[in-house]
């Protein structure tokens, strides 16, 4: 891979993130820092971003294929490579069908964005596709440089490197809330894995790791939700973030989800890097 974003990296929403959290997730020393929430095809934030900082590579975590134009993306991909080269991973993904209208024919949708990408001169490997099942894993694998789960266990990293063999990238996401009481935890983390369980994606991709049909159902299981949200000290959060890349993840990016992100950054990086 010709981007090098280390063991471990720092997810964050768009609307959440910022040139200074940025500096901060830098100067921890942690080897990319991911900005999810759908970008814009302009990819302004992420240009700010790599303005603002000095080495550290940014990723899109992810760009949505349904909302934004291939052609304008490529156009932002290829600015941004000209002023901060090899600095940028671009994430691209198919979204839910909750949420898209027009979502019919996902895995031909995905193709046909990749071709254009791919005609308008984005090197496949500074593209990242968000991947759960196996179809679109092995398509992550042979059109990108790998794959980028979103809302999975160690059990799915495992399945997908299986899938993608030893070569292609494999990044997924792991959720975390560090620095507040186990009841607080609890809630903010239920919270956050109820929305994911309404979607059926995330649902089926849960059910194809031998997750069961209770365990996915009301809002999730303690033990599914324990897993897919990490909660505790850093050591102990660092411990089942660690368990991706023992999975066979090349590189695991975190999101915090608790009231004070920033200082968790911070005790992650006494563990982590």
């Amino acid at each position: 891979m010709s981007i090098e974003l280390g063991q471990f990296g720092i997810w964050q929403r768009v609307g959440d993130s910022s040139p200074e959290i940025a500096r901060e997730v830098e100067t921890l020393g942690f080897g990319a820092y991911w900005m999810g929430g759908s970008p814009k095809a302009e990819l302004k934030e992420i240009e700010d971003v790599l303005d603002a900082t000095e080495k550290i590579p940014v990723a899109t975590g992810i760009v949505n294929m349904w909302r934004e134009d291939a052609v304008a993306l490529a156009a932002s991909y290829h600015r941004i490579q000209e002023r901060h080269p090899d600095r940028f991973l671009l994430g691209v993904g198919i979204g839910h069908p909750e949420s898209t209208p027009e979502y019919r024919g996902p895995y031909e949708t995905i193709v046909t964005y990749l071709d254009t990408l791919d005609d308008a001169g984005v090197p496949r490997d500074h593209v990242v596709l968000a991947a759960l099942g196996p179809r679109v894993l092995r398509l992550s694998g042979e059109r990108t440089v790998g794959a980028h789960p979103y809302f999975s266990t160690p059990r799915h990293t495992r399945a997908a490197r299986e899938i993608l063999g030893d070569g292609p990238f494999l990044a997924p996401e792991q959720t975390v809330v560090i620095g507040v009481n186990d009841d607080q935890a609890r809630t903010i983390a239920r919270k956050f894995a109820a929305r994911y369980l309404n979607l059926v994606n995330y649902r089926s991709s849960l059910l194809r790791e031998g997750w069961s049909d209770d365990d996915v159902a009301d809002g999730g299981s303690d033990r599914l939700v324990e897993e897919v949200v990490l909660m505790g000290s850093a050591g102990d959060v660092a411990k089942g973030t660690r368990a991706h890349l023992e999975a066979g993840a090349d590189h695991v990016s975190i999101q915090d989800i608790g009231p004070d992100p920033v200082t968790s950054f911070r005790a992650l990086a006494e563990v982590l890097v």
